[in-house]
């Protein structure tokens, strides 16, 4: 497995070799994708929800609950690795190529997992404990498939489709950074406004302001972008500074995000930091090339579920989960994992049948060439 590493010739900007091919494939990256993604599920399969739609989820994981509930920490750390990914692959691309390669790897995987959580969902619908409980309609449906449904105030069909708007205006703001010409002093000095407005987003509430800021997980995506240039800098002190002055915000960020979950047992503060922590210190490892020797080709195979998994883990996951618990009795840590495995190979199906065959056609659609 190979790797990127950013040239640069005396004076002038760095540019990373193969650009426009893409991201370099990480292992290690891929890795902890899929880590974060399952430990999403964890959350939302043995915390988030009512397994039998009555009992909370501690009569169900006396002891997994109090662990799991702090699987909410993979959306942070997501947000940080898509930080590193799109800026690692947005040097030396034009803003047609880096849009056609973000359409290519977000929407057709997101258009099979919309229709087939919303037949899943008129299938067998789910009442109980959930934040949606009936079958989305067609005009609903067809909102999301544009992946806007949140801007346009249409219900989910998936509730975790909500990190996808926070996504989208991220590469809009990568993709103004390319089109004003993507430089390493450039995108140190953005980061750092950026955070800065982010801190001081709080004392103005603005509806207009907080969608372009995004003051919550702004501080994800500096972080890594700025891992990006430490890759290349890191002895670089301004780029440590900004990635301290991240770490120090997401800190705060994460205290608040555990006091606001209620789950309904006590949740200590300590462990989320820590955990969060450890993403940083994994994916810092990674930009330094501390884990670039980890080829292990599982991995590889590991990231290309992470996305179709995340997409259709939790309401098909619930209505899985649910009907199995109905027929056969069996205890909830076995339901879990047997979700669990089915999503994933269901994510490999998508993967394999629709974004492999589809991608690469809608991408060279968009950027002019024949396929």
């Amino acid at each position: 497995m190979t790797t990127t590493t950013l040239d640069r010739a005396p004076g002038r900007p760095a540019v990373p070799r193969a650009a426009e091919t893409g991201p370099p494939r990480l292992p290690a990256l891929d890795g902890l994708r899929l880590l974060c993604a399952l430990a999403v599920a964890g959350y939302h399969f043995g915390v988030s929800w009512r397994l039998d739609g009555v009992r909370p989820p501690l009569y169900h994981l006396p002891d997994a609950a109090p662990v799991l509930i702090y699987g909410f920490l993979g959306v942070e750390v997501f947000f940080m690795i898509s930080g590193f990914v799109i800026c690692l692959s947005g040097w030396g691309r034009t803003v047609r190529g880096f849009a056609a390669s973000r359409v290519a790897r977000l929407y057709p995987a997101f258009w099979v997992c919309v229709l087939v959580t919303a037949a899943v969902v008129a299938a067998v619908p789910v009442a109980g404990g959930l934040p949606v409980s009936g079958a989305p309609t067609v005009p609903d449906v067809v909102v999301n498939l544009t992946m806007l449904a949140e801007p346009l105030n249409t219900p989910l069909v998936d509730t975790v489709y909500w990190t996808l708007w926070i996504e989208l205006r991220f590469y809009l703001i990568f993709a103004c950074l390319i089109g004003a010409g993507l430089t390493e002093r450039g995108l140190r000095i953005f980061g750092t406004g950026w955070l800065i407005a982010a801190v001081v987003m709080p004392a103005f509430p603005g509806a207009f302001l907080q969608e372009i800021v995004m003051p919550d997980f702004a501080p994800y995506f500096i972080a890594g972008m700025t891992m990006v240039l430490l890759r290349r800098s890191r002895s670089d002190r301004r780029l440590w500074a900004l990635l301290a002055g991240c770490w120090l915000v997401s800190l705060h960020l994460v205290e608040l995000r555990v006091l606001d979950l209620r789950p309904g047992f006590a949740v200590a503060v300590w462990p989320a930091m820590v955990l969060l922590t450890l993403g940083y210190a994994v994916l810092l490892a990674i930009a330094l090339g501390a884990l670039d020797r980890l080829d292990w080709r599982w991995l590889t195979t590991a990231g290309a579920l992470t996305y179709p998994f995340y997409l259709l883990h939790q309401r098909v996951g619930y209505s899985l989960i649910r009907t199995a618990h109905q027929h056969t009795g069996l205890p909830a840590g076995v339901l879990i994992a047997g979700a669990v495995v089915v999503l994933l190979a269901a994510a490999w199906l998508v993967h394999r049948h629709v974004e492999r065959r589809l991608a690469p056609v809608l991408k060279a659609r968009i950027v002019g060439t024949r396929k």
